[in-house]
């Protein structure tokens, strides 16, 4: 009976992990609210879910609000234009729905503006990542994102499964908004810091390596 409580014990930490995240998911949704701090709230979440659940480094609160103190202009200056394009993409989608309903040829357009949405809700978990990990500007957060986005599309297209996954699963369930926007992050990490890792320099990317191993 000790051992089962033990904080060692695999199904100990995967309880313990699945309250992690439920916890992260209410930080993140209760930060995103206002829609424009959902770029600084996301970055909070990644920056939590790597350091916090993946490493098993500081508290799970200190992780998530130094994150969002830390990043909050860089990364709220960065989802403001990804906000942008997601409405005006998401506004398009409506109007040619209309158009195929009404038998306009236009329509045809509908399957391409979804793409491109899907394309941009990827991207602002890349534009998350790259602020919780990596210095630099808001053009260089921009563009080195959506770089590091195309360059691998097989992991690209892993991270969007998990985030529209997630996000087809909580319409259908609303009560797993509790679970799985932290829960699709840590999918995601896997995926981006694999990424993160191929274009870092070795001396880095070793060190990287060596302390996910021994956390």
């Amino acid at each position: 009976m000790k051992r089962l409580f033990d904080i060692d014990n695999p199904v100990m930490r995967v309880i313990i992990h699945i309250f992690d995240c439920m916890l992260l998911s209410v930080l993140w949704t209760a930060f995103s609210l206002p829609i424009v701090t959902m770029g600084a709230a996301s970055t909070a979440l990644y920056a939590a879910v790597y350091h916090h659940i993946r490493r098993d480094e500081g508290y799970l609160w200190q992780s998530f609000w130094m994150a969002l103190r830390d990043n909050f202009k860089r990364s709220t200056l960065a989802w403001l234009p990804m906000l942008a394009m997601i409405l005006f993409l998401g506004y398009d989608l409506l109007a040619l729905r209309a158009l195929i309903q009404n038998g306009n040829p236009l329509g045809r357009l509908f399957g391409v503006i979804l793409a491109l949405l899907c394309v941009a809700a990827v991207w602002s978990v890349y534009l998350a990542a790259y602020c919780a990990r990596f210095q630099g500007g808001v053009a260089d957060v921009l563009r080195y994102s959506f770089y590091l986005m195309m360059a691998h599309p097989l992991r690209s297209l892993g991270v969007m499964v998990a985030v529209l996954g997630s996000l087809g699963m909580i319409l259908v369930v609303p009560g797993l908004a509790a679970i799985l926007p932290a829960a699709a992050f840590w999918l995601s990490s896997t995926l981006i810091e694999q990424v993160f890792l191929l274009h870092m320099r070795p001396e880095d990317a070793k060190k990287t390596k060596d302390e996910e191993a021994n956390p």
